[in-house]
C-alpha cells in the first residue's frame, strides 16, 4: 500500500495516509475512460431539439389546386413536404441521449482515473482546505503555496466548504467537488488533483474493497 505526505496548505507536513491499492493502483485501460466520459456528456445533453412535420406546421388546409385538369400532379396540401415552407421529413424530435453503464464499469473507470493521476504524480493530500472567508485571493495563495498555482487542479473536499467552493469559481482550471460527486470526467479534464485527508477516506469507502462488497 503506498504512502503520501498529508501536506500543510500553509507549507510543511502534517503527516503521512496511505493511498488503497484497489483504488490508486489498479491497471489503467484507456477504453473505460471513453465509455464513462461518453455516458456522462450524453446525459447532459438537453436533448430539445426538434423540428415541425407537416402537421405542426402552419396553414395548408385547403388543396392548393384542384385534383384533376392542370396536367400537374396532384396535391393535397402546400405543407407537405416538397413545398417550401412546408414540414420536415424524419426530423429530430425532443428525446433522451443517455444511457447506462454497469456499476462496476463505472467504478472501474473512475479507479482507473485516480490511478493515472497518482502514476503521474499528480494527487497532493492535504490536511484541511478551507480560506475561511469569501475571497478568491486566499484560494490563490493557498495553491500557491502547493506548488500548484497556474495549474489545472481539481480539488476533492468530504463535505460543504462554502468559503472554497465559491471562492474558486473565478479560478480558471480550478474545480471543487465533494467526494460523494468525485467522477471521471472530472478528473480526466484537470492535471492535478488536491484531496482533503478526510475526501480521501470517503474515496476508499466508496471505490475500496469494502465498498465494492456494499455495492
Amino acid at each position: 500500500m503506498a504512502t503520501v505526505d498529508v501536506t500543510k496548505i500553509g507549507g510543511g507536513k502534517a503527516g503521512s495516509a496511505e493511498l488503497d491499492p484497489v483504488v490508486f493502483e489498479t491497471l489503467v485501460k484507456p477504453h473505460l475512460f471513453h465509455a464513462e466520459v461518453r455516458r456522462q456528456l450524453a446525459a447532459r445533453r438537453a436533448g430539445t431539439h426538434a423540428t415541425k412535420n407537416r402537421s405542426a406546421v402552419s396553414g395548408g388546409g385547403a388543396k392548393p389546386y384542384r385534383q384533376k385538369g392542370t396536367g400537374r400532379a396532384r396535391q393535397g396540401t402546400i405543407r407537405a413536404p416538397q413545398f417550401a415552407g412546408g414540414g420536415s421529413v424524419f426530423g429530430p424530435v425532443p428525446r433522451g441521449h443517455s444511457h447506462k453503464l454497469t456499476k462496476k464499469t463505472r467504478r472501474a473507470a473512475l479507479r482507473c482515473a485516480l490511478s493515472l493521476r497518482q502514476e503521474e504524480a499528480a494527487v497532493t493530500v492535504v490536511d484541511a482546505f478551507d480560506p475561511g472567508e469569501f475571497k478568491t485571493r486566499r484560494v490563490v495563495e493557498s495553491l500557491e503555496g502547493l506548488g500548484l498555482a497556474g495549474s489545472s487542479v481539481l480539488i476533492v473536499i468530504s463535505e460543504a466548504t462554502p468559503h472554497l467552493e465559491r471562492s474558486a469559481r473565478n479560478l480558471p482550471g480550478v474545480g471543487v467537488i465533494r467526494a460523494e460527486g468525485l467522477n471521471v470526467h472530472d478528473v480526466l479534464r484537470h492535471e492535478k488533483l488536491v484531496i482533503v485527508q478526510a475526501a480521501l477516506e470517503g474515496i476508499h469507502n466508496r471505490l475500496g474493497a469494502g465498498g465494492e462488497a456494499q455495492a
